[in-house]
């Protein structure tokens, strides 16, 4: 962004386009209307504050108005909801606009009717023009045009208290089309995934000479970058197809694997040792199975219960604080079989 006042950046934008043609008019179009700058800025504060701040995408609407006999930028503000849902773009809640209307009479004040989504004969012949967007929580936006001294703080009541039964009803519209946010981004989106990793497992992501993560992105058709923010190390993943993103996010995590107590973990039976069973529950991480903890009755041999190359759930119930070895178990994750009465 490059203003008489303001330099800086900006993640999600939104242009709007309001051609002569949308109202009939017949004209050489060469600059952006004034309409078009207030419209515009005031369908993207309604949108910009939905928009989560951990999201890692820059975001771009293009609102083309073709035609216009209302308020084209509280249709803007619904169309700009149901953009950003369809596009998968976590919004924190749908948005909807509405314009207000009023006709007064001028002698006698406590005479008048407040309107609900204008018309163009509506919003020029009228006393107001007041757009109000939102979302059931409340208001994100809003911009008022008046052609008459002020209003009573009753017309105000009633124009907010109205709107908010018209955006209510067009937030129902909204959600009986697209209820939230897909959850997968379309195919031909490019796609980020951020990871936060330990800082100590940097070094391995990254391996001698960058080869393990340069082979990564190889394997994988993505883009990987990788710092340290705040002594936490930030992953950022960038590719088009989502399945071998999936591959590259869970390759990153089995080699910045972090084993938590109480987690319950898919696991493949390594070794077997007359104590007990090694289960590797990563790449490069293995745990203890003790025969205690293969069953809940008393297990003579192992090998009656695994085998080697079989896939188990094991639960995390402990990790020496010496050595750091962990400690696996099986049958917390089994049903415990009822005692028996003698």
């Amino acid at each position: 962004m490059d203003g008489v006042t303001h330099q800086g950046y900006e993640s999600f934008y939104l242009h709007y386009n309001f051609p002569p043609f949308s109202t009939g008019e017949a004209r050489m179009k060469f600059n952006v209307s004034r309409r078009e700058i207030g419209h515009g800025n005031l369908a993207q504060r309604a949108l910009k504050k939905m928009i989560p701040a951990e999201n890692p995408y820059t975001v771009r609407i293009v609102s083309d108005i073709l035609e216009s006999n209302g308020s084209s930028s509280m249709a803007t503000v619904c169309a700009g909801t149901l953009a950003l849902m369809d596009a998968g773009v976590k919004i924190q809640k749908p948005v909807s606009g509405i314009a207000m209307g009023l006709i007064s009479d001028e002698k006698d004040p406590s005479n008048y009717a407040v309107l609900s989504d204008i018309l163009g004969d509506e919003d020029h012949l009228g006393d107001m023009d007041f757009k109000i967007c939102g979302t059931t929580d409340g208001i994100t936006a809003c911009q008022m045009d008046i052609k008459v001294q002020g209003l009573s703080y009753e017309i105000l009541d009633k124009a907010l208290n109205q709107a908010k039964e018209g955006r209510l009803h067009i937030l129902e519209k909204i959600i009986d089309t697209i209820t939230e946010p897909r959850v997968q981004l379309k195919p031909q989106t490019p796609k980020i995934v951020v990871l936060k990793v330990p800082k100590s497992t940097i070094g391995g992501i990254i391996g001698p000479g960058g080869k393990i993560i340069q082979e990564l992105q190889a394997s994988t058709e993505t883009n990987i970058s990788i710092e340290e923010v705040d002594n936490i190390g930030v992953v950022e993943i960038l590719g088009t197809d989502q399945e071998k993103i999936d591959l590259a996010v869970e390759q990153i995590k089995s080699i910045a694997f972090m084993p938590e107590i109480g987690a319950i973990y898919k696991g493949k039976v390594k070794s077997i040792m007359p104590y007990g069973a090694f289960v590797g529950i990563s790449s490069n991480t293995d745990g203890l199975v003790h025969i205690s903890e293969l069953a809940w009755e008393r297990v003579e041999n192992v090998e009656d219960v695994l085998k080697e190359g079989d896939a188990i759930e094991v639960k995390l119930i402990a990790i020496d604080e010496r050595s750091g070895k962990l400690k696996l178990s099986r049958k917390v994750l089994l049903p415990k079989p009822e005692k028996q009465i003698k």
